[in-house]
């Protein structure tokens, strides 16, 4: 049986944003939004800038501002590493959290 949960930690350089439990997260991915519930199929992707949201099991959420890093979905845990994380969008966005498609390639 699945659980009904994600295991979530948002860590930026300075420090451990959250960790917790999710009913579902929403993260900004290089080339679009990408949604996460528990069972999600393992994932590697790299973060754009944007909003991140994380729905809290029962209700309520936490909103963050993040720019660049990856994303990490296996087994039921998220893990989030990012360049920024904040409760308000960065004064400037990393050169680091920039990503170039070209790049890519």
């Amino acid at each position: 049986m699945a659980s009904e949960t994600l295991s979530v930690q948002v860590i930026s350089p300075e420090t451990t944003v959250f960790e917790g439990s999710a009913a579902s997260i929403v993260a900004p991915a290089w080339d679009g939004k990408v949604g996460i519930l528990p069972g999600h199929a393992p994932l590697i992707t790299l973060l754009g800038a944007g909003e991140l949201a994380i729905d809290l099991p029962g209700e309520g959420s936490e909103r963050y501002f993040v720019a660049g890093g990856a994303l990490r979905v296996e087994q039921n845990a998220v893990t989030v590493l990012t360049e920024y994380a904040g409760e308000e969008p960065p004064e400037e966005i990393p050169a680091e959290a920039v990503i170039h498609p070209e790049d890519l390639a």
